[in-house]
């Protein structure tokens, strides 16, 4: 008879990689300071963030929050549902709804709660979620305990959604749940085409775009905007640890349907409430948002110079426009080095790996800043150039 936490004792993957000094992971960032970090003591050029719009260290961001921690506290102590709701969240939530052209928001405690809270308690045991194989753990998770039936259909692939939508015999609600940008590959949703077939078959659509609001649409309100087909899409979840340099989620729908979500979420009711400092900071970024959108213009002009320059090297990158670019290695010890020389060579960036990608598929993920500078991309690729050659990559 095995004991439970066998798993535990045999769980070594990790251990070895600490043991040949190639673990990549819980790097301990001893200072932030937006498109550089202090890692070890030495100043590196981060491109393993999702700080898309580089607000996190904006001093009116910082302030705002320190505003607030003074007039609230520390934390709520409390849920929103009890005595976990102030000011400064029904504000936020007021101006989320005006941002995103919706009739109503809900703030939850993190972004990954926000996708459990919404989906959990719209579907039920007889409907039935139509998801992209792609989507992000959260959205796979909030499936599982929803009861909901779901299905899973190919990456980006809308002739397969077509079939198992004209093959499904659900008797009760239909929802196409989607990533906007994905976030391993940046790759960007085929929103029109899901339009399209959510008229044809009569079904909600429900966006998870913390990878694009902020990013992509004139006015930075994410890929169904981009699109030109925000009236479309449903339900638009975002967060607020990417361009709106804070902690959370929220969502955006109409007034009946926040409504609901609202009395009926666990995940909401059962879970403390954003501090103040950070709904004060999201309130701040999207002031900033609105008053610049050259933040936006430029973030996806860096994304350009960075793409194009890992293809004049020789990397492998798919294409596209997001800030998130993958860059493929195709071996998993290959990765961990790769990224360890990045690290020495003064960049930091992430490795992708198996089940987050196939085995033969795993990459270093890079992603960027609206404030890195030209000086900061140029030195990256220098990095890049270097070390492709010694990995003979390129």
């Amino acid at each position: 008879m095995s004991s439970l936490f066998d798993k535990c004792y045999n769980y070594d993957r990790a251990k070895l990689a600490i043991q040949r000094g190639v673990y990549p992971y819980f790097h301990v960032i001893e200072e932030n300071h937006g498109p550089e970090v202090i890692i070890g003591g030495k100043r590196v050029i981060m491109t393993g963030s999702n700080n898309y719009l580089g607000l996190s260290t904006d001093p009116r961001v910082k302030e705002a929050a320190l505003q607030a921690l003074k007039t609230f506290g520390s934390t709520c102590s409390g849920s929103r549902y009890l005595n976990g709701t102030l000011t400064l969240h029904v504000e936020l939530e007021e101006k989320l709804a005006e941002f995103m052209n919706k009739e109503a928001a809900l703030v939850f405690s993190t972004g990954f709660q926000t996708n459990q809270g919404s989906i959990a308690p719209l579907m039920g045991k007889d409907d039935t979620i139509f998801c992209d194989r792609e989507n992000h753990a959260s959205i796979f998770d909030a499936c599982r305990i929803s009861f909901a039936t779901t299905k899973k259909f190919r990456h980006n692939d809308m002739e397969h959604l077509d079939e198992i939508l004209a093959n499904d015999e659900t008797r009760g609600g239909r929802m196409i749940v989607t990533d906007g940008i994905f976030s391993m590959s940046g790759d960007i949703s085929n929103l029109p085409e899901i339009v399209r077939l959510k008229k044809k078959y009569d079904t909600k659509l429900m966006v998870d775009d913390a990878h694009g609001v902020g990013v992509l649409g004139k006015h930075g309100r994410g890929t169904a905007e981009h699109f030109g087909v925000e009236d479309d899409v449903d339900l638009i979840m975002g967060t607020f640890s990417k361009s709106f340099a804070s902690l959370g989620g929220f969502i955006v729908s109409e007034s009946d349907v926040v409504h609901y979500v609202k009395h009926h979420s666990r995940a909401l009711i059962f879970s403390a409430s954003i501090p103040p400092a950070n709904a004060a900071a999201v309130i701040a970024t999207l002031e900033i948002i609105e008053k610049e959108p050259e933040r936006h213009e430029k973030l996806l002009a860096n994304a350009s110079k960075m793409r194009n320059g890992f293809r004049e090297l020789g990397f492998r990158v798919p294409d596209g426009i997001t800030p998130v670019i993958p860059v493929f290695i195709g071996e998993l010890e290959t990765t961990f080095v790769f990224c360890k020389a990045l690290l020495e060579n003064g960049v930091f960036a992430t490795p992708i790996i198996p089940p987050a990608v196939t085995e033969d598929q795993t990459l270093v993920r890079t992603s960027y800043m609206a404030t890195h500078t030209d000086e900061q991309l140029d030195r990256v690729l220098e990095v890049f150039a270097k070390l492709g050659k010694e990995f003979s990559l390129t």
